[in-house]
């Protein structure tokens, strides 16, 4: 048994790994489809757009699907939309059907194989580590969304953009088979609490999630949105190449490993909110001094901004789970969830915004200068939170009720 935990979760970092590969590659695609099939930059957005909302509703939806018929079926159902988006995606030519092939379909398989993933491997497999468990299921979706673009954009440059979707098709092939035997469901499988979860949801009433959902949305905004989308076009106009921009978001999420582990040491030891109202400043203050910093070469300062970015970029997760669990008790994962989903708005919304900015103004030091603003108003929110307390979503051990069901009727 100690053994097969530890199969299931490599399983499930091999699907992630994989999945997140098709998560920031709508970024390098900007060009190459503006360029070959003469789609307007806000065109692309709208796909991404509709991507990362897809990505962001579907998790919930997802861990209940899970709790149903199990976490080997959904994971490689998964697989199979991102893989089949993304081979569809190589026969577009109209903007809807990127809409459709990569907004829809490699958003449904990526938004199941997201955060919502990771904590139901580590929430029915690990009792112990759990904690160990959820940051190196969480480094290995960094590890799909940031190491391949490098190599990735290099095969766009040399051999095309499908190419590059190809690539990853070819990758998922390979993944499926080894997913499949590695992922399953202990047995009997945990109460179905995602799915209990989707029918009573009182917390939207609450203050304190539209708090966290509202600054989150601005976390994703910040870096989904415009970095991960933008960045690499952004660049281009002062220049600099594809490949060696994609080189930089590689950089940005090796430090988002050490950002994240050293966030959740801190989280630990001190005040969520002061937290979160740090990094969302410092975010806001490095995107507003990113148009004096791009140019066709990369200097010292660019590479300070990467890895000070790097470091802040996740950082506001385990704060903001802090601040879910600190009020809505173990039924947390749940509410983050949604408070997931709201990031992925934010992040659809900038990515279609700075695409449409860049059509209009030629420029995207616009939309850098907007995403510092709305880090801005994120921090001032962080600190109106309110801190919550961890007796609230106790269980109350004397009733006969499940005890997934007390906490999900207290959220």
């Amino acid at each position: 048994m100690n053994s097969t935990k530890w199969v299931v979760a490599a399983g499930a970092a091999l699907a992630i790994v994989v999945a997140g590969a098709f998560s920031t590659l709508a970024g390098l695609l900007v060009g190459p489809l503006h360029e070959e099939l003469g789609w307007s930059r806000s065109a692309v957005g709208l796909g991404s757009l509709v991507n990362m909302v897809v990505y962001g509703a579907t998790a919930p939806f997802a861990a209940a699907l899970m709790d149903r018929v199990g976490m080997r079926k959904v994971a490689v159902g998964a697989l199979g939309l991102v893989g089949g988006g993304a081979l569809l995606a190589t026969t577009m030519t109209a903007p809807w059907q990127f809409i459709l092939y990569w907004g829809v379909l490699v958003g449904l398989g990526t938004g199941a194989t997201a955060t919502t993933f990771a904590a139901t491997v580590t929430e029915r497999w690990f009792v112990a580590r759990r904690g160990l468990v959820a940051g190196l299921l969480t480094a290995a979706s960094v590890v799909g969304q940031f190491v391949f673009l490098p190599l990735l954009s290099w095969v766009i440059d040399a051999w095309g953009w499908r190419a590059a979707a190809y690539g990853l098709v070819f990758a998922v092939a390979g993944a499926l088979p080894l997913v499949y035997a590695a992922v399953r469901d202990p047995e009997p499988r945990a109460a179905p609490v995602a799915l209990h979860s989707l029918r009573n949801v009182n917390f939207l009433r609450s203050g304190p999630f539209w708090l966290l959902a509202g600054t989150f949305a601005v976390c994703g905004a910040s870096t989904n949105g415009v970095m991960w989308t933008h960045f690499a076009p952004a660049a281009h106009d002062h220049g600099m190449p594809t490949t060696v921009a994609a080189s930089l978001l590689s950089l940005i999420g090796i430090f988002n490993i050490a950002g994240t582990v050293g966030s959740g040491w801190a989280t630990d030891r001190l005040d969520p909110r002061r937290l979160l109202a740090a990094y969302y400043a410092l975010r806001g203050l490095s995107l507003l001094a990113l148009p004096l910093l791009l140019s066709a070469t990369v200097d010292p300062p660019l590479v300070a901004f990467t890895v000070a970015f790097g470091l802040l970029d996740v950082a506001t997760v385990p704060p903001t789970i802090a601040l879910c669990r600190a009020h809505y008790g173990t039924g947390a994962p749940v509410v983050f969830g949604w408070v997931s989903a709201a990031h992925q708005v934010g992040a659809g919304s900038v990515a279609y915004v700075g695409g449409a900015v860049r059509d209009v103004f030629g420029s995207y030091d616009l939309v850098w200068v907007g995403a510092g603003v709305l880090c801005a108003v994120a921090a001032l929110l962080s600190l109106v939170i309110d801190r919550g307390s961890i007796d609230r979503g106790r269980i109350d051990h004397g009733s006969t009720r499940p005890a997934t069901a007390q906490v999900i009727d207290r959220v």
